[in-house]
């Protein structure tokens, strides 16, 4: 009885190996997800284990059962990092629930994928509620890498190649060695320069979907450092010019800055308000922020914008002063001006005291 017992367990394993029992490896494959979340702290010795019997199992299963077992894990505070970096380099459509939510993704694994995988993982990468400096470099050196390779154009040989021989297939080919070289250079070359060729004339290039994304989620979840770096980034300007124009807590020279780098209008006041909570305050039938980018005039906001990343490039920026945009400052006025010079006069002289019947 045993031994027949026995059988028909093997038989139901060999089961899994055959490949129209695909429905049973989804199934397994749940299963095994399943038990790896109910660990609250799993050990070094559980963490190994699942990742030997995760990848067998994943890569079996339907896209269907990837999806799920990725949702589920993206709510996991310990994932082992071959297994992130597993599902992490699935398609789009399996990897981005993952990358997105889940917060056991090493960011040296994040930075492996923006760099080895396509926009798509580098949007959902972008997406994230918490990017450490590191990662938001990385998607930046990812953009503007992708801009650089995208204009390089690889002219096509003029002459058709003759037949390769069975001599030249066992030689290396010095002159095809050559030319990857030479192009590998010129790219690095353009990387290394960044988008500073797209500016060379001065002229502001409008935000892209990218950085777009970065300054709102800095802007939500507050973090200045981060939003002055992405913004930085989309002026292709110093950080130091994106944290003076920060510093103007009325508001008006990061509105004048966001309209000239083209941003969305239905963005504009989500994210002035996230940074600068008093322009809430009604004014009429708008609140301050909506007042104040209705002030603004686009081209001549273009202008001055302009003039601030080309000074800061050749390296004569002055700190960016604040402008009043509702009316001009109140003279002083003068009884005012009295009363305080009388406070600040200087004590008269002192009076002898008075010693009646002293000496």
């Amino acid at each position: 009885m045993l031994l027949h017992l026995g059988f028909v367990v093997t038989n139901r394993f060999r089961e899994l190996e055959r490949p129209q029992t695909g429905r049973l490896k989804d199934v397994v494959l749940m299963a095994t997800v399943t038990g790896f979340e109910s660990l609250r702290i799993p050990r070094k010795s559980d963490l190994k284990q699942f990742a030997e019997l995760f990848e067998p199992l994943f890569l079996g299963s339907s896209n269907e059962a990837r999806r799920q077992a990725a949702a589920a894990l993206s709510q996991c505070a310990h994932v082992p990092e071959s297994v992130a970096l597993l599902i992490g380099s699935m398609p789009i459509s399996i990897a981005a629930i993952f990358l997105t939510r889940s917060k056991a993704i090493p960011d040296r694994t994040l930075i492996s994928i923006i760099r080895h995988q396509g926009p798509a993982h580098a949007n959902a990468i972008a997406h994230r509620e918490d990017l450490s400096p590191s990662i938001v470099d990385a998607l930046v050196e990812y953009h503007q890498f992708s801009a650089v390779v995208s204009r390089v154009e690889i002219p096509p040989p003029s002459i058709a190649a003759p037949p390769a021989t069975a001599e030249d297939e066992d030689r290396p080919s010095s002159d095809r060695v050559t030319r990857e070289n030479k192009l590998r250079d010129e790219i690095r070359g353009l990387a290394r320069a960044g988008s500073r060729s797209l500016h060379e004339a001065g002229r502001l290039q409008p935000i892209d979907e990218l950085h777009q994304a970065l300054l709102m989620r800095f802007a939500r979840s507050g973090e200045a450092v981060l939003f002055a770096t992405a913004l930085a980034a989309a002026l292709s300007a110093s950080r130091a010019l994106a944290e003076r124009i920060l510093l103007d807590v009325s508001g008006q020279q990061l509105a004048v800055t966001l309209t000239a780098l083209a941003l969305p209008d239905e963005e504009l006041v989500p994210l002035l308000l996230a940074l600068y909570p008093h322009l809430s305050e009604r004014l009429g039938s708008r609140n301050r922020a909506e007042a104040l980018l209705r002030s603004i005039d686009r081209k001549t906001g273009l202008e001055r914008v302009e003039s601030w990343v080309r000074a800061d490039r050749d390296g004569t920026a002055r700190p960016v002063s604040h402008e009043g945009y509702f009316a001009e400052n109140r003279l002083s006025d003068p009884r005012l001006q009295e009363t305080r010079t009388a406070s600040a006069a200087p004590p008269a002289a002192a009076q002898p005291k008075r010693t009646v019947g002293r000496k």
